[in-house]
């Protein structure tokens, strides 16, 4: 009996879905549970596995195309034997026959059955009599393209019956394009219009604010100096800037809690809670994963998070819930090189520290000019909850504490 493959519920609010790409075509077979298309929703990829052993028979869905959930979107005949092994073994040898059945049909020419007359001889010009006079040859006929040019100055010379006519205006000849100047439409993801509603969402309905600081890293880089190497071999992991200032913004947001609040409706709800969103680039765009409880994480474990989320985001197989809630945000575009950038708040959600590259520069340090590596950051606040002092307040707790790491620990 045909298998109908519908579009599973992938989430509460989702509702439609856009085919991504079919992994088994018409006519391929498919083991049980091994995945046959991925779908893909306005947070991750999800990819429909095969139910039964068998073959796809119809596709009825192609790639960018939108489905609704529970919508039928292929058809997959069962085996017979319960396995697609045998399916696999008849359709190579089916592709093989049809292969060599192909080999041995050879087109020819048609033979062409015109019948091919025979040159007939060249006849002399016949002589015209002497007593014929020759008669002048006739003036080429002007045609009624040709441009007739006459002279203000001798209108006699028209000739009786014809109008005197401007000359026709050159016709505009669209150039012709260059190669490489070709254009290609491809839909929009879900997750890039996902992105796209979230950020002039944020833009419209928030009143957005952007306050700078910057940081000296030097105590930062020479205490992952220390440790670098004792931290690889225990945990099987790089010390990162990343850790630190997670820590750090906690203990802003401790300090500060208005930046890890929200608005719902009339009322300000508080967090007491510190679900971290970290944005990284996935395969299908910007995503946000959340480190859950991050206040009770060590070092190690937010590292290791980290690069598990970021890697499972390149390979688009984060799971819906990774990606929702979070109450702050840390966005770090110093990986690319940025130098400084104003970092769009994520709704619900009231601030996003913005992170930036890491670059020597001269800075007064007692009196003298000394080089220090310095890194701006920027916190992005909705003013309607977070008052400008409280955002000054935030970012400067976290620049005492990455300069002084100690007073983490101490909670000084």
């Amino acid at each position: 009996m045909t298998v109908e493959l519908k579009v599973p519920a992938v989430g509460e609010s989702i509702t439609e879905v856009q085919i991504g790409q079919w992994l088994k075509g018409e006519g391929q077979v498919a083991e049980k549970d091994e995945n046959l298309v991925e779908i893909e929703t306005d947070k991750a990829t999800v990819e429909i596995s095969a139910p039964v052993s068998g073959t796809i028979s119809k596709v009825l869905k192609r790639t960018g195309e939108m489905a609704a959930v529970g919508e039928v979107i292929g058809y997959l005949e069962p085996a017979v034997d319960g396995s697609a092994s045998t399916a696999a073994t008849r359709d190579q040898q089916a592709a093989a026959a049809a292969q060599a059945q192909a080999a041995q049909t050879i087109k020819t020419p048609k033979p062409r059955h015109e019948a091919v007359r025979p040159a007939e001889p060249r006849r002399a010009p016949e002589p015209k009599p002497a007593s014929e006079p020759s008669k002048p040859a006739p003036p080429p006929a002007a045609t009624s393209q040709q441009a007739l040019v006459i002279s203000p100055e001798v209108p006699h010379a028209i000739p009786p019956g014809r109008e005197m006519r401007r000359p026709k205006r050159p016709i505009a000849v669209a150039p012709t394009p260059r190669p490489g100047r070709e254009e290609e439409a491809v839909p929009m993801s879900p997750i890039r219009r996902r992105i796209a509603e979230r950020l002039v969402e944020a833009q419209q309905t928030a009143a957005l604010l952007t306050t700078f600081n910057e940081i000296d890293m030097s105590a930062v880089i020479a205490l992952r100096n220390e440790h670098k190497q004792l931290f690889l071999d225990k945990y099987g992991i790089k010390l990162g800037f990343m850790s630190f200032f997670v820590k750090a913004a906690i203990d802003a947001l401790k300090l500060v809690p208005q930046v890890n609040a929200e608005i719902r409706g009339t009322d300000i709800v508080y967090h007491n809670f510190y679900d971290i969103g970290i944005a990284v680039g996935g395969g299908k765009g910007l995503v946000v994963p959340v480190l859950r409880e991050a206040d009770r994480m060590s070092f190690a474990e937010i590292e290791m998070t980290i690069a598990d989320l970021a890697h499972r985001a390149r390979e688009n197989s984060l799971q819906l819930d990774e990606l929702q809630g979070g109450t702050f945000t840390i966005s770090n575009g110093g990986v690319y090189g940025s130098m400084l950038s104003t970092p769009i708040v994520n709704p619900p959600q009231s601030g996003i520290l913005g992170l930036h590259a890491v670059q020597d520069r001269p800075v007064a340090r007692e009196g003298q000019v000394v080089i220090r590596p310095m890194m701006y950051v920027a916190l992005t606040y909705d003013h309607r909850i977070v008052d400008g002092q409280g955002a000054v307040i935030f970012l400067k707790r976290i620049k005492d504490v990455i300069e002084e790491p100690m007073r983490m620990l101490v909670e000084v």
